[in-house]
């Protein structure tokens, strides 16, 4: 798209251009796709994280990667694809949740504004209905915080429910990019859950790189690399390969030998939409964390028959980046 852009002499902003890609996936390809991986290509820096939030696509800040910190990206040889039925589904089952809640918070609403009030104001009663209204007209999931899910909505959202029950009860999903199959039976609580507590798992991550450098916060680090990991499989966007390469990874930070003076590896995660794909992995910039890859590689490779390609290092995106211009010389003989 980059390529595109500048042939044509188009001076598009990295943002636009991330959304002209997603547009692609959505309508062209017909992949559901959220904006999340487009964004990280286009406006995304060298040895920085890109905190951004989808909503729908705002670049919030560039994170600098501590130096005592490497991230490395191990290949699982497993096709991912936001096309196919799992993802579409899950998708699917997230916007059913979300529906369900501002349906639930308008009834509260609604139960509130009835209710036999006292004479006199009530200003705790009044805050919490002005809660229920901003959750009654919530656009997106990751604004509920995990204690109001818990407290309010989580005992009331199914495990699966029937795409004919739903449109039934619901009317509609309210998604433009996915249709509900009346005859399928879709996961629900599982997808609503993972955007609200994934949300306050990535504000934690960013907060604790600016902790000190201690084993403790490479250590909190990659738990929260590791509940991402398995919410991702309760959704249904898991494989075996990514699961094999995570519980490898786990076996490094755990073994035991006369010379570990502690892990080197702390934590991985399956990356993108899941359902395969690459998984990533964290630890301390160190020989022996690359080492520890490297052993990682070969033993996928015996158990699989496939060699991990590995992603190291860090480079800038394509707004950073820009364009290569080639020019071709026509030589002329007589």
């Amino acid at each position: 798209m980059s390529a595109i852009a500048a042939a044509y002499g188009l001076n598009v902003t990295p943002r636009d251009l991330a959304l002209l890609c997603q547009k692609v996936e959505n309508h062209v390809v017909g992949a559901p796709c959220g904006v999340m991986d487009q964004m990280a290509s286009a406006c995304g820096e060298a040895n920085k994280l890109l905190a951004m939030v989808c909503q729908p696509a705002e670049v919030k800040e560039l994170v600098m990667i501590p130096s005592h910190i490497r991230f490395w990206g191990l290949d699982s040889g497993i096709r991912h694809s936001v096309g196919g039925g799992d993802y579409g589904s899950v998708r699917v089952g997230t916007y059913m949740g979300r529906k369900m809640i501002k349906c639930a918070a308008s009834d509260l609403v609604s139960v509130s504004s009835t209710s036999d009030a006292p004479a006199q104001s009530d200003d705790y009663k009044e805050k919490g209905r002005d809660v229920l209204k901003s959750e009654a007209s919530m656009e997106y999931l990751c604004k509920l915080p995990p204690h109001r899910y818990e407290a309010a909505y989580s005992k009331d959202i199914p495990e699966t429910i029937t795409g004919d029950a739903f449109l039934e009860k619901y009317g509609d999903h309210d998604d433009m990019v996915t249709v509900i199959d009346p005859k399928r039976s879709y996961s629900v609580k599982a997808p609503t859950r993972h955007p609200i507590y994934e949300n306050f798992r990535v504000e934690t991550f960013k907060a604790l790189l600016t902790a000190a450098n201690t084993d403790e916060q490479l250590s909190a680090l990659g738990e929260l690399m590791y509940q991402c990991h398995y919410s991702y499989n309760a959704c249904g966007l898991g494989s075996d390969g990514t699961d094999r390469l995570v519980n490898l990874v786990q076996e490094m930070q755990h073994r035991k030998t006369p010379e570990n003076g502690g892990p080197n590896l702390y934590g991985a995660k399956i990356t993108g939409g899941g359902s395969g794909g690459s998984v990533c992995v964290i630890g301390k910039n160190c020989l022996q964390s690359a080492e520890e890859i490297a052993e990682i590689q070969q033993r996928y490779k015996a158990a699989t028959g496939y060699q991990p390609i590995v992603f190291d290092g860090s480079s800038p995106g394509a707004g950073k980046f820009g364009y290569l211009k080639i020019r071709r010389r026509l030589i002329i003989t007589k």
